[in-house]
């Protein structure tokens, strides 16, 4: 059985992905929100995500996202009738996508390595 909370989480992951994908700033770089932890009373939310592109776009988008946080809350507020009161929204940067394909890297790298090990010698 699901919490309220998990519930909650999941609709505000949604809603605002939903969200930044119809916003026209065209400064903001390719955004994926890739979770969401809201507070026990419901009342504050962390969205974490990532950004494709060069640190200097990311920069940009998160600083994008920062100052968007009253109109998602007041989008979220129409949306969401269910909620009493639409959460506080922290945005929180989410390297988990970036270790995950340095380590992808790291474990090619190795299994290459190991393959021309195993090769046998040339005459």
């Amino acid at each position: 059985m699901f919490k309220r909370s998990e519930r909650v989480q999941e609709l505000l992951r949604h809603e605002i992905s939903r969200y930044i994908q119809e916003v026209t700033e065209p400064r903001l770089g390719f955004v994926t929100i890739t979770g969401v932890e809201v507070s026990g009373d419901l009342m504050d939310a962390k969205i974490f995500f990532s950004v494709y592109g060069t640190e200097d776009e990311k920069k940009e988008s998160s600083d994008i996202l920062h100052r968007m946080v009253p109109q998602i809350r007041h989008h979220l507020g129409r949306k969401l009738e269910s909620l009493y009161k639409a959460p506080r929204l922290a945005f929180v940067y989410d390297h988990t996508p970036e270790r995950a394909f340095r380590v992808s890297e790291i474990i090619n790298k190795i299994s290459k390595e190991r393959d021309r090990g195993q090769e046998p010698p040339k005459p």
